[in-house]
């Protein structure tokens, strides 16, 4: 659990509610009550064990690999259930396997954990038929255990689909926000394009033979006419040469990189975004657009993996003139770093740049591509 919010504050009620049950045994087992199925120096180790792979397996389930948190997992099961059984008058105590259920959401399939209700429901039962209960109190015990477990993990799973769900949203907006900024850039420059085409064909073609008919003019004019036919020929080749330079800045005019990035991240509640975009310098459209679509697959990878709550893009130009984008963000990283479609096509589009990108995990997750200058 990365971010200190609800996630964490449920995290540390659950631990604290584990722990909290043990401690009428403790308190019985000084008084020197029977309470536990043999030494009660065996309930003490287990339970503390139980208690040491809930914490591990709650607070360090992002740095371990999926293998050793189920292998954690099987342990807390375990040990949860033989503290169960060895204080089987302990009251409160199978509490601890509601919140194994509900845990088992995050480590298990569905199958697995449905299985492990079962089994929790059957530790129960267990544990109360070995007291003076009869039938009856048994089946109601295991009962209300059963269904204190089905709203533990339903509610789990209901949340697990919002998270879900809210991640894909977040998602589609960016790639949405990275879409229209693209359209609506091309869209300028399309109609950039088009300007400066008509300003060349019509303009620049009546320059022209405005220009050509001045100069055969002046070769057949008066003298007095001759000077305004001069001046009307030198006004008409500037008049043509600004057309001509107009027309080479319209088609040489750069996207707005830095609108489009903010654009891009505009309305993102989870990471925080921090956008830094440092002198721009005179990206063309393929550029620009690798990036933008670089810094969209940064902001997606967080979103989907990273479980971070800052994530930070900066874009500046190297010492060699070239423009580097930097991003990293606070999550849980990557050990080790594993390319994806998308974290491919990352680096598939900068080294097409003649680029390159370096990727590390180890404190978050962080990019650094460089494009070379044109």
């Amino acid at each position: 659990m990365a971010r200190f919010d609800a996630d964490v504050w449920s995290g540390i009620l659950g631990t604290v509610i584990c722990a909290a049950v043990g401690v009428p045994v403790v308190v019985l087992v000084a008084q020197g009550t029977e309470i536990t199925v043999g030494p009660p120096a065996l309930w003490f180790v287990v339970f503390g064990g139980f208690l040491a792979a809930l914490v591990t397996g709650t607070w360090f389930e992002g740095g371990l690999h999926r293998w050793r948190a189920r292998a954690i997992f099987g342990v807390q099961v375990i040990l949860g259930a033989a503290a169960v059984l060895l204080a089987p008058r302990a009251g409160f105590l199978p509490i601890v396997l509601v919140f194994t259920s509900a845990l088992s959401c995050y480590v298990l399939t569905r199958r697995e954990t449905t299985g492990l209700v079962v089994l929790n429901t059957a530790v129960v039962a267990l544990a109360v038929s070995t007291g003076p209960a009869g039938p009856l109190e048994v089946v109601l015990s295991a009962g209300l255990y059963l269904l204190l477990q089905s709203a533990s993990v339903l509610s789990v799973l209901a949340f697990q689909r919002e998270e879900r769900s809210r991640r894909e949203l977040a998602e589609a907006h960016v790639e949405l926000r990275a879409a229209t900024a693209l359209l609506e850039e091309s869209s300028r420059a399309a109609e950039r394009l088009r300007i400066s085409r008509d300003l060349h064909d019509l303009l620049g073609h009546q320059l022209t033979a405005l220009t050509l008919e001045l100069e055969v003019a002046s070769h057949q004019s008066t003298p007095p006419a001759s000077e305004h036919v001069t001046r009307a020929s030198r006004i008409a080749r500037e008049l043509l040469a600004d057309v001509r330079t107009t027309v080479g800045e319209l088609r040489r005019r750069t996207p707005d990189l830095t609108a489009a990035l903010e654009a891009l991240v505009a309305d993102l509640h989870e990471p925080t975004v921090h956008l830094s975009v440092e002198s721009p310098p005179a990206l063309d459209e393929e550029t620009t657009t690798v990036l933008l679509r670089c810094a969209q697959e940064v902001v997606t990878n967080a979103i989907r993996h990273s479980e971070a709550t800052n994530l930070w893009i900066e874009i500046a130009q190297d010492e060699q003139g070239g423009t580097l984008l930097t991003a990293w963000d606070d999550g849980r990283g990557a050990h080790p770093v594993l390319l994806g479609h998308g974290l491919r096509g990352l680096t598939e589009r900068i080294e097409g740049l003649g680029g390159r990108v370096v990727l590390t995990g180890d404190h978050g997750f962080r990019v650094s591509a460089v494009v070379p200058t044109a």
